[in-house]
């Protein structure tokens, strides 16, 4: 990968077995272009870890007890997630692994050459995003005629609206017509945070949080207070620790 990309890829491996993990992990590690690698032994540890860490690629078991590959996915629907690898001892889940968006299939056992294949096809998908570093874009606003534009690093946070997303900033707002997710995956994971299917906030942006009536709320610096989903409850606290 180029010199003048702001990261390398940070990967995850899913899987309960541990030497299929193993494996994969030697292989990661080895290459140049990963900056880290974890690991998950089952598939609710994998959504809290991608909620938490937001990786840029994911090896993900089909076959789990409990929680399989598929019911991952599942979970995250409507959230961004990385690039998934789906890895699996039975080829007939093959079809139904690329209608759920996953880039490769690696069928167990593969060799290198195999995995040295699925790398490059996940390089060439994440290259596009590590290319340009999310503290140096600007969104464009268009309205009137004219188009202003807005640091990402300066926005407080973003809600939903329909058709369209509300980027807050300071004391102004700008109407975007843009989903959620769209925007979210322009959006810096090391500054933004998911606290509601309808919200997203700046960390850098957040006072504390409060209990009101039994339900959190984000009071951010400027006053405004937002309703904090108890989905997004422990992600928000863990990398509020880490700010």
């Amino acid at each position: 990968m180029s010199a003048q990309r702001s990261r390398r890829i940070r990967a995850l491996v899913v899987d309960d077995e541990p030497l299929a993990r193993s494996n994969l992990l030697v292989l990661l590690r080895a290459d140049p272009d990963i900056e880290s690698v974890a690991e998950c032994g089952s598939g609710n540890e994998a959504v809290q870890a991608i909620r938490g860490t937001r990786p840029d690629l994911v090896f993900l078991d089909v076959q789990m007890p409990e929680c399989g590959g598929f019911d991952v996915l599942h979970l995250l629907e409507g959230e961004v997630q990385p690039v998934i690898v789906f890895v699996t001892a039975y080829d007939d889940y093959a079809l139904r692994a690329f209608d759920a968006g996953a880039l490769d299939y690696l069928l167990k056992p593969f060799d290198d050459s195999r995995f040295q294949l699925a790398m490059a096809r996940a390089k060439q998908k994440i290259a596009p995003a590590e290319l340009h570093p999310p503290d140096a874009q600007r969104l464009a606003i268009r309205s009137a005629g004219q188009v202003s534009y807005v640091q990402i690093a300066d926005i407080d946070w973003v809600e939903a609206a329909d058709y369209y997303v509300c980027v807050h900033v300071g004391a102004k707002s700008h109407l975007l017509r843009r989903s959620m997710l769209e925007l979210e995956r322009e959006l810096d994971p090391r500054l933004f945070c998911r606290i509601h299917r309808s919200t997203i906030v700046n960390l850098r942006t957040v006072a504390r949080l409060e209990l009101d009536a039994g339900e959190y709320e984000v009071i951010l610096k400027s006053g405004q207070r937002l309703r904090l989903s108890r989905r997004f409850r422990k992600d928000l606290q863990s990398r509020m620790a880490a700010v």
